[in-house]
């Protein structure tokens, strides 16, 4: 027992060492930075008609389908003519019963003035005949009229193409009877193209003050174009509560189709310095996004804002300031009050790091972009 005692009272406690875990960091610089905003819209047509009929029929022929490249006045589609060719018969008739009863009159018109010369009628008589001729006369008017009408009528049983264009759409069928105005071809006119987004509502004044629109395809993003806000809507879409917005494509290059997914980026220059992170520098802390400041060589976690991307860098907007250490790999990795040795410092973001053509912003502070704005 004796001896058990001695043995426990000569060996000495284990320490526990604790772990020090490597790192890389970066040290905090602001500068001016570059932000940007990318949007998803379809390439459309600056000018659509959606093309009708004037007058009421069924149709009897179609001579186009999607896709068809139209010239002006090339026939479209077609309506049964039977009943405005019998109208315009029936005006026809009418006209000639106006005309020769205009011809009559102004032939007895002529004989009473004859006669009135001579003394051998009233000029009461010579007036009525007067009278009668230029009733005569105004019916014949009337007649024409319908006449020209009905001719008119005639002629929009064929609807033609109005522009050059191509046929984005056909509404209507064969057999199918519509009523006059009603939309049966859509024909986009050949021109300049534009691309339509929707912009959320705390991005419309800011957005709409920035000039450096540019514009990629889906198909070849690496192809970038400059663009212009040309239009942007004063009231939001109700079903999805953003503004549409129209980016014109002045010269747009042939690869860019009708139809097609585009993007629209819009940048500016920050006027106050900013911070920039890698992405990796970041994680979630309690639904929050923080990164890992280091101290005396242990880390901590702090919450930031982000304010958005400038290339394939996050912009925050505050929580951390210029000369701190932060962590930027192996943040998954770390808890609070570790102890950490930096392996190598990443140098601090750049600000001649340039927007990506293929950089994405699903959020931008509104007061980071009115400072990039206002420039």
């Amino acid at each position: 027992m004796s001896s058990l005692i001695l043995l426990a009272a000569c060996s000495k406690p284990v320490e526990k060492t604790e772990e020090i875990r490597p790192v890389r960091a970066i040290q905090l610089a602001a500068d001016n930075v570059d932000v940007a905003a990318e949007f998803s819209g379809e390439v459309r047509a600056r000018v659509e008609s959606r093309l009708g009929f004037r007058v009421g029929g069924k149709i009897i022929s179609r001579k186009v389908d999607v896709g068809a490249i139209v010239t002006r006045g090339q026939v479209l589609m077609q309506l049964d003519p039977q009943d405005m060719q019998l109208a315009q018969s029936q005006a026809n008739a009418g006209l000639k019963a106006a005309e020769s009863n205009r011809d009559l009159a102004k032939a007895e018109l002529k004989r009473y003035q004859d006669l009135r010369e001579k003394n051998f009628v009233s000029q009461a008589v010579l007036d009525s005949k007067e009278t009668a001729f230029k009733a005569a006369q105004a019916s014949y008017d009337q007649a024409l009229a319908a006449f020209r009408n009905q001719s008119n009528q005639a002629g929009y049983t064929t609807l033609v193409s109005d522009v050059n264009g191509v046929v984005t759409g056909v509404d209507a069928e064969v057999g199918q009877v519509v009523a006059p105005g009603t939309p049966v071809v859509r024909v986009a006119q050949t021109g300049e193209k534009e691309i339509v987004i929707g912009i959320p509502e705390d991005k419309v004044d800011a957005l709409r003050r920035m000039t450096d629109v540019r514009v990629r395809t889906w198909a070849k993003p690496e192809v970038v174009v400059p663009g212009k806000l040309r239009e942007l809507s004063p009231v939001a879409d109700p079903a999805t509560r953003t503004y549409t917005a129209k980016i014109a494509i002045p010269n747009a290059p042939d690869h860019i189709k009708l139809g097609m997914t585009a993007y629209v980026i819009f940048s500016a220059r920050s006027q106050n310095a900013m911070i920039k992170l890698p992405l990796t520098a970041l994680f979630q802390d309690k639904s929050a996004t923080a990164v890992w400041i280091v101290e005396n060589g242990a880390v901590k976690p702090v919450q930031v804002q982000v304010a958005g991307t400038s290339g394939n860098d996050i912009v925050i907007a505050g929580g951390i300031t210029p000369g701190q250490t932060v962590v930027t790999a192996g943040v998954n990795l770390l808890k609070p009050g570790q102890k950490v040795k930096i392996l190598g410092a990443d140098a601090p973001v750049s600000d001649e790091q340039k927007v990506a053509s293929g950089s994405s912003a699903s959020s931008i502070a509104p007061a980071i972009l009115n400072a990039g704005a206002g420039k």
